[in-house]
């Protein structure tokens, strides 16, 4: 099994969380840590980078819905980008294209908040 990498880099009023490798019930911990950090420092604005996550389960995507409503009452969100099609497809069956947007790129991700003051 591949290891779980979480990389967190701030651009102009935007965090971006690179995932790669496994994210499952053993490493869910690392993307919960993440969140919260960014919560904690009042960064709403997110983007999650999923080029180089090549698995996520149930408990993965678990992490996801914790964290969404504290980011969406601070008029924040979470969009997602770079999605292989097997990652996809599992937040396709949980039905996660209704609660988030997803993008093909991150540019695109990044640009849907707007401009920045």
């Amino acid at each position: 099994m591949s290891e779980f990498k979480v990389h967190h880099r701030d651009g102009e009023g935007v965090s971006v969380i690179d995932l790669k490798g496994y994210l499952d019930a053993h490493t869910a911990p690392d993307l919960e840590n993440a969140f919260q950090k960014l919560i904690n420092e009042k960064k709403f604005n997110i983007v999650v980078n999923c080029r180089d996550l090549s698995y996520i389960s149930s408990a993965g995507l678990g992490v996801f819905m914790a964290y969404i409503e504290d980011v969406r009452k601070n008029q924040g969100d979470i969009k997602l980008t770079n999605m292989s099609p097997k990652v996809y497809n599992v937040f396709d069956l949980l039905g996660f294209p209704i609660l988030y947007e997803i993008y093909k790129d991150e540019l695109e991700a990044v640009g849907k908040f707007g401009p920045r003051k």
